[in-house]
């Protein structure tokens, strides 16, 4: 199974969301199937087969994620990480500020679905191959 030194490594490479599908193809090869990345705190639970998870603790200082969501405005954020306008960090900021509690990444689907606090879906992307 894979480790969170293994994931760590993978995401070492990453600068900006146009990095990100270079990203999954390096996890698929490590055996993850999805993940949680919950952002006030950055910490992340991976899972893999035969429920197999990982956990990587928080990545920096709490930030505060809006109470109710922006889809347009999240969008716009969006939009900008993937062209490789923003770094992961300004991106994890650019969430809470439009509502995005979590986003969950299922590798198997190539989806990556944004929720608010209340856990609901605000949008579903599919991850490029």
């Amino acid at each position: 199974m894979f480790t969170i030194e293994q994931i760590k490594e993978a995401h070492s490479k990453v600068k900006s969301g146009a990095d990100f599908p270079n990203y999954i193809q390096d996890l698929i090869i490590l055996g993850v199937k999805g993940y949680d990345t919950y952002v006030h705190d950055g910490s992340v639970v991976y899972y893999g087969l035969n429920n197999y998870t990982a956990e990587a603790e928080e990545k920096y200082p709490e930030i505060k994620v809006a109470d109710f969501p922006n889809k347009e405005l999240f969008i716009e954020f969006l939009v900008k990480h993937q062209h490789g306008e923003t770094d992961y960090m300004t991106f994890c900021k650019h969430c809470a500020q439009s509502g995005i509690a979590k986003w969950r990444v299922d590798i198997v689907e190539m989806t990556c679905t944004y929720f608010d606090k209340g856990k609901n879906e605000i949008l579903i992307e599919k991850i490029p191959s």
